[in-house]
């Protein structure tokens, strides 16, 4: 049986927060504080979308939750000091946490991160997941240590279908109930400092930001490369695809096929694709 708990919840957006909490009320715990990760870095100016999210967490904030917005790892902190936290659940948060946070809630910090550990550690879990082609993403809840995702894991599952066309609001459900399910056992296991098996180095992959020179369609690459890279822009956003050119003109690739479809053909190293959406690139 696990200990009743007063958490804080660190995430970023209204759905995400709500179903950590959803999960730690449904484990007899007490989420007390949220803080929201405005900025991609501590100490940077606060992201274009944040007022927004902002906006939508503030609307849809329980009664009786505090929100924090810190702008340093220093500030955050020192905010969650005063909060007597027992645990601080991350989901989807951009900082290297120092150890001035970690040492704040009683039994530390778990993390929720969007593969199976140690594969894909780092901000980029799903893009690399999509880019490569995995038929499946996984989701892991570790202890938070001051590298990133490399703490010991508590509870993990592959079980999250990722369909062709893959973008953030497609793939929540499943990720949200496999998200449930892990964080439900992370949390049973959190106050116990021995629970969590230690992370191997092998098989450990890093899964940082797209690169620059992956916006640009390369026909050197494999059809199934070329289709899975306008998909991962696709999943970062709407109207978002690379470039390539096509009978003289610059075009951004919104969607492809690997299959004859309407559409111009684009050969690669090893077969076509077939590009059935398309817009002017600036």
């Amino acid at each position: 049986m696990s200990v009743a708990m007063r958490i804080g919840l660190i995430s970023f957006g209204a759905r995400e927060f709500a179903t950590l909490h959803e999960v730690c009320v449904e484990g007899g715990h007490t989420p007390v504080v949220y803080a929201y990760s405005r900025s991609m870095r501590p100490r940077s100016a606060t992201d274009p979308a944040a007022a927004d999210t902002a906006g939508r967490i503030t609307a849809a904030l329980p009664a009786g939750i505090d929100l924090l917005f810190p702008g340093s790892s220093e500030g955050l902190g020192t905010a969650l000091g005063g909060y007597g936290l027992d645990l601080l659940v991350c989901f989807g948060f951009s900082w290297r946490l120092p150890p001035a946070v970690l040492s704040v809630p009683r039994y530390g910090v778990v993390n929720v991160h969007c593969s199976m550990l140690p594969e894909y550690r780092g901000p980029a879990p799903v893009l690399w997941a999509i880019r490569n082609g995995d038929p499946k993403l996984g989701v892991t809840a570790h202890r938070m240590n001051e590298e990133f995702d490399a703490g010991p894991i508590l509870a993990q599952e592959r079980s999250v279908p990722i369909p062709d066309d893959a973008t953030p609001e497609a793939l929540w459900p499943r990720l949200a109930e496999s998200l449930r399910r892990v964080l439900a056992v992370a949390l049973e296991r959190a106050a116990d400092p021995s629970a969590g098996e230690p992370q191997s180095a092998r098989g450990a992959t890093y899964a940082g930001l797209m690169e620059e020179e992956f916006s640009v369609v390369d026909t050197a690459r494999s059809a199934h490369e070329v289709h899975n890279q306008v998909r991962t822009h696709r999943y970062i956003g709407p109207g978002r695809g690379p470039v390539a050119v096509l009978g003289g003109r610059r075009v951004k690739v919104l969607r492809t096929s690997l299959a004859p479809a309407d559409g111009p053909r684009l050969d690669c190293a090893d077969g076509p694709v077939w590009i059935t959406e398309s817009a002017p690139a600036e």
